[in-house]
Order: structure tokens, then sequence, then C-alpha cells
């Protein structure tokens, strides 16, 4: 089953960002946009600026120039920690799990963006403290169940295997609830098995829990699979958009990226 990528509105749009650091230009006047239902697909060779752009969507790194509108609203003045309050969820190519804590409280951390209840709240312990933990329990058990973690949720995450890992990480992502998910290299590190329902897992995410997803990858065969639209850039510019099919078939991808993996 393929999102609503016609009808769906346009949830973010990235419009002429260019990044440089010194004398280095990361991204050259990028634009494109992702409608909500959406797996969209940004794939180029190492260097290209995936990872530069999804900091620019995190608000990690500032944009020298252009504009990101996400939701109708513009993103570069939402506050870095307000990025996931905003709906925006993130993975990492890297994981960043806090490793001697257990499944469900990493999850649960990721529900902390959705409650009100500041330091003050919590060092009292005001009323709404004690429901707000009720229901973030709740939730994460939801997603635990979801991705298939119940076995292991007391577990402690340094005691679990890496693709394990990854999926605890995509629930405490996905804990925030999200209009858009960035997944940056999730495939990185998994065996061809473990890809293969990689694949199916993030369609199931989709059409499930109506996220948007935007996917940096260079397993192309789960970039091509999934994805209703792919971005590619190569040097900090974007040198072909459009479905995965016709980008396949795009003379400059070939060279840049797809060619080299022959």
């Amino acid at each position: 089953m393929q999102g609503d990528t016609k009808n769906g509105k346009c949830l973010l749009a990235v419009n002429d960002v260019s990044v440089h650091f010194g004398g280095i230009v990361a991204l050259d006047g990028i634009s494109f946009d992702v409608h909500s239902g959406q797996i969209v697909g940004l794939i180029g060779p190492n260097g290209a600026g995936k990872t530069t752009l999804f900091n620019c969507l995190s608000r990690l790194y500032p944009c020298d120039t252009g504009k990101i509108d996400f939701n109708g609203s513009p993103l570069l003045s939402i506050p870095r920690h307000g990025i996931a309050q905003a709906g925006i969820g993130r993975t990492f190519q890297n994981l960043a799990l806090f490793r001697t804590m257990s499944v469900l409280d990493n999850v649960m951390l990721g529900c902390h963006s959705r409650t009100s209840s500041g330091f003050f709240a919590n060092a009292v312990r005001l009323p709404r403290v004690p429901l707000e933990e009720i229901a973030s329990t709740a939730k994460a058990g939801e997603l635990i169940a979801f991705l298939e973690l119940g076995g292991v949720a007391q577990a402690r995450v340094s005691d679990l295997p890496f693709g394990t890992q990854k999926r605890v990480e995509l629930a405490r992502a996905l804990a925030s609830e999200p209009k858009l998910l960035l997944l940056d290299e999730p495939a990185s590190g998994l065996n061809h098995e473990e890809v293969s329902a990689l694949g199916a897992l993030i369609r199931h995410i989709r059409d499930e829990l109506h996220v948007t997803v935007l996917l940096v990858e260079h397993h192309m065969s789960l970039v091509m699979s999934v994805s209703d639209k792919v971005v590619a850039l190569n040097f900090g510019r974007k040198i072909a958009e459009g479905t995965p099919a016709e980008v396949q078939k795009h003379p400059e991808v070939i060279q840049a990226y797809l060619g080299d993996a022959q």
C-alpha cells in the first residue's frame, strides 16, 4: 500500500537552503517538498550533504540562506529543544540510546517531550505528574508492542543485539508522536533479513501510525522499494527528484551514486 502522495498536504517545504562550513559548500540551494503520507528517500554518496540537511531540519545546524517550512510554519524560528514538540522525530546513524537503562525507560524518555510538567512540578509531585507518568507508560507499552519488543521491555539496552537496539531507538522517536519521522541510515549494520523486515516496518509505521517519513539511506534496494519519491544529492546540490524508477534512470545519479555501487 502506497501513501496518498497526491492528496496529502505539503508537510515539509525546503526552499533554496544553503549551508557553508568555511569555504566548503555543504548544501547549495536545495529545494524539495514532502507531502503528508509520503515516504521520501534522500540519497547520495558520502559527502553529498544528506546528514547536513537532516541536521538543519533538527535545528542542529543553522542555514546560511533559504527557508524551511514545517506544517505551515517557519521551522527555523523553532528553538532546537522545541523540535520534538513541534512534531519532528529522528533516529541517528550512530545509536543515541541510554545503554544502561531498560527498553521501557528509553522509550518513555521519548514521551516526555509531550508532557507539560516541568522541573518544579516533578520536584513537588503536583497531581498531574503521576497522571502523565501513567499515560507515558501506556504509550510506551503500545509502541513496544507495535515494534515487537515486548519480550525485552525490561532488558538493558546494552544487552540487546544491534538490530533490536535499532528498533528501540525507533520506538523512542515515535514516542513523541511525530508528524514527520527522520530516519538517518536505519539499515546501517543490519543483515539482509533485518533490512527486509525494516522495509516492511517503515511502510507499517506510515500506514498504521500515519507518520510521514524522510529517509536517508545508502542501501539502495531499501530506498527504492519503500519510497514514494526519491531526492538525490551530490556535492551539496540536488541532481534528481522523482519516483524511484525515474531517479534510478537519471544519468547524473547513475554516475554519482548508482554507478559507483556497481
